[in-house]
């Protein structure tokens, strides 16, 4: 398994993946842009904010968790979401979790984006990437197979999904 520690973009065609720092983190959970920052009028929105709260808690000592950490969504060179790691793997699993600013939905970008970080973590050496959402959210459901995820469960109105390296 790669070591953990700074990383580089992610790039695909029509997005780029950049892995926040700890100065980035609290910029964006505190929505408060530095004057380098392009941004979406409608980012972050509130699971960014979630997101990184929680990222920004568990890395108090310092800790980098790049590069299973959060990465800012970019088109076009303006953040319009983000997609990260729940941490770093364990047994060779990682969960992943996405999120677009509304103006940036309906376009393609979180299967694009969720295709290009699994990739990104099979590169790593994982072998499982976990996801899951509610059953009330039919679009990120619609998103997740899209991007070659299979469910395996549902469970208390939470559907769980993965997809394995071969």
């Amino acid at each position: 398994m790669t070591p953990a520690g700074p990383a580089a973009d992610v790039r695909t065609d029509r997005l780029v993946l950049h892995p926040v720092d700890r100065a980035e983190a609290r910029r964006i959970r505190d929505r408060q842009p530095a004057p380098h920052d392009a941004w979406a009028s409608d980012y972050p929105f509130d699971g960014d904010v979630t997101a990184l709260t929680a990222l920004l808690d568990a890395t108090e000592d310092g800790r980098d968790p790049r590069p299973f950490g959060y990465y800012q969504i970019r088109v076009g060179g303006r953040a319009v979401g983000g997609i990260g790691f729940f941490g770093p793997p364990v047994d060779e699993a990682v969960e992943i979790g996405y999120g677009l600013a509304p103006g940036a939905r309906g376009n393609g970008y979180a299967a694009e984006a969720l295709v290009a970080l699994v990739r990104r973590a099979v590169e790593l050496g994982v072998r499982t990437v976990r996801a899951r959402t509610e059953t009330a959210n039919a679009a990120s459901r619609r998103t997740l197979e899209r991007a070659g995820f299979t469910e395996q469960r549902v469970e208390a109105g939470t559907h769980h999904y993965e997809i394995t390296a071969l």
